[in-house]
């Protein structure tokens, strides 16, 4: 007994020795979404989702393990409830959100100076806020074009770093691309009269790998990055189906490489802040071009403000159409504000308009925490334009938006 009682006694004082090493948090929200106009090939009006994330991380002295995973539904069809869909949920290659997904799982490794994370992870690169070029490893979730959430990638990251220098250098043995709107629903703006049945996508079997070196000078701070791989976003195959009287489209995913580069100094009272990426292709129907962004960025107190321009320089066109929200949001002016009013309180602001007026987007909300746990945003984006330009043909799209979350 008391040999049961000793081990019972040291199994609670080991527990509670790793209880220190372990920490979890996550939330529970519930979003709705209103629509004033109805669209050719989406007549709803009102949409509601609910997400479920749970999030843990466990320390030992030289090794950290992280894993995130979620949970959600929706009334629009939105969510993936075929097995089928889920088979590529941990890549996130399915049409629709997987109803249950991996967001995170890895292991970090660090010694002195450097640090080597294996597995699903969040990666993000460059200094731009408005539009990021240089952001290759990390797709998005473009179900709703103006409201995206980044996806993780399955990859192998070491980090070199001194306090002037660091050294980021990215493997990724598969490419998770990001997702498109469906086809039946209102962010896919489709030909009108001409039926579209898309076909299973065609993913490339390539590897995908980047460096990128940062440094901190005494007047600024600056980068040079390289990407090898493929792009997140795809072109199309389009082909008449005259059989069936429709168009077959078909996904698939070009071979990108990519120079990059980025810089901050502050300048008095603002911040500026430089970025800039050019792309080639080896794969014929994929355009060559080049991303910049220049801003400005003032943090005063509560008050944040950002603004600047987004450019593109196409210096090889070629015919296949895509989808990249990233080049659509170029040629324009781009601003960013946000106001913290009180320890419960927020406003935040935003606005893309295209430099020959055919598009616009601007998005406003309020944000407020009731309690330690619960927290409302309240929200709307208006879309009007041009049906030719890329913002302008999501004129039917304005949308109220409203967000309750419970953290935990």
């Amino acid at each position: 007994m008391r040999v049961w009682a000793g081990a019972t006694v040291y199994l609670v004082l080991a527990l509670a020795a790793h209880a220190q090493n372990f920490s979890q948090r996550g939330f529970i929200e519930t979003t709705g979404l209103v629509y004033p106009q109805i669209a050719p090939n989406d007549s709803a009006h009102v949409t509601g989702s609910a997400l479920v994330r749970y999030e843990a991380f466990y320390k030992l002295t030289n090794l950290r393990f992280a894993g995130a995973f979620d949970a959600r539904e929706d009334t629009h069809q939105q969510t993936a409830s075929e097995w089928s869909e889920w088979s590529g949920r941990w890549w996130d290659r399915s049409r629709r959100r997987p109803l249950f997904a991996v967001r995170r799982l890895s292991a970090t490794y660090t010694r002195g100076r450097l640090s080597v994370e294996a597995g699903k992870q969040l990666i993000r690169w460059g200094k731009a806020d408005v539009l990021t070029p240089t952001d290759r490893f990390a797709p998005r979730d473009f179900l709703n074009v103006v409201d995206s959430e980044y996806l993780p990638v399955t990859a192998a990251r070491a980090t070199y770093g001194t306090q002037a220098d660091t050294l980021d250098v990215i493997f990724s043995p598969r490419l998770t691309p990001s997702r498109v709107p469906l086809l039946n629903q209102r962010w896919a703006v489709l030909p009108p009269g001409i039926p579209v049945h898309e076909l299973d996508p065609d993913f490339p079997g390539g590897t995908q790998f980047g460096a990128r070196w940062n440094h901190i000078g005494a007047v600024a701070e600056y980068s040079f990055s390289f990407y090898n791989g493929y792009d997140h976003l795809p072109l199309f195959r389009v082909q008449p189906n005259y059989a069936l009287m429709r168009a077959d489209t078909q996904r698939y995913y070009p071979q990108m490489r990519m120079y990059g580069a980025d810089a901050a100094t502050p300048l008095g009272p603002v911040t500026l802040k430089g970025e800039a990426a050019y792309f080639t292709s080896n794969t014929t129907t994929a355009d060559e071009y080049g991303l910049w962004v220049v801003q400005l960025e003032r943090q005063s107190g509560e008050l944040s403000l950002v603004a600047g321009y987004a450019g593109e320089v196409v210096t090889q066109r070629r015919s296949a159409p895509g989808f990249s929200p990233v080049r659509g949001f170029t040629r324009a002016v781009v601003a960013r504000a946000g106001y913290t009013i009180d320890v419960n309180r927020s406003v935040a602001f935003e606005a893309v308009v295209r430099q020959d007026g055919k598009g616009v987007y601007a998005k406003a909300e309020y944000s407020r925490a009731v309690g330690v746990h619960w927290r409302a945003t309240a929200g709307a984006a208006l879309l009007r334009g041009d049906p030719t330009d890329f913002l302008g043909k999501y004129r039917l799209n304005s949308h109220a938006i409203l967000t309750l979350r419970y953290s935990f």
